[in-house]
């Protein structure tokens, strides 16, 4: 067995590595095009009106639909906040600031879902724990709904 010495291992590594052309990144960027957040977040509050419309309607509950919507309202309302928050500061030249700004949104988004969910048994009267689930369930999935149906994301070879 052969091992190869590390400074021929970087060489290696460095030689693979070729930059895009112009044309190239144009042509990545047209089957690569961006996906707004704000999309995903309608996504998210649209599935989860729908999963509480559905939950209502095959129980004959309207408890079980408000705990749907509530559920899935704690799962939209601290997405929302997250992806303004980051949004705001997207252009920062500083990394570390981005990096920074990222975390302290990501944290301000878990204490808001623990908030909502804490306040839940107050705020919906008769409140389904199990219905409530589904709807954040339900919404938190369509996170990868959305990646996978996106549009204009043409498979190559």
């Amino acid at each position: 067995m052969e091992t190869i010495p590390p400074e021929t291992e970087t060489e290696a590594e460095e030689s693979d590595f070729k930059p895009l052309t112009a044309q190239e990144a144009q042509q990545w960027r047209s089957r690569h095009p961006p996906l707004s957040v704000w999309k995903v977040v309608a996504g998210q509050a649209l599935v989860g009106m729908l999963a509480a419309l559905v939950a209502w309607v095959l129980t004959g509950r309207a408890v079980v639909g408000w705990s749907a919507a509530y559920g899935a309202l704690a799962v939209v309302a601290p997405a929302a906040l997250f992806a303004r928050g980051v949004l705001r500061h997207k252009a920062s030249s500083n990394p570390r600031a981005a990096m920074v700004g990222f975390f302290g949104w990501e944290i301000a988004k878990i204490m808001l879902t623990v908030a909502l969910l804490a306040a839940a048994p107050r705020l919906v009267p008769g409140l389904s724990w199990i219905a409530l689930l589904i709807g954040m369930v339900v919404a938190m999935k369509t996170y990868w709904v959305a990646l996978l149906v996106r549009p204009g994301v043409r498979k190559t070879d």
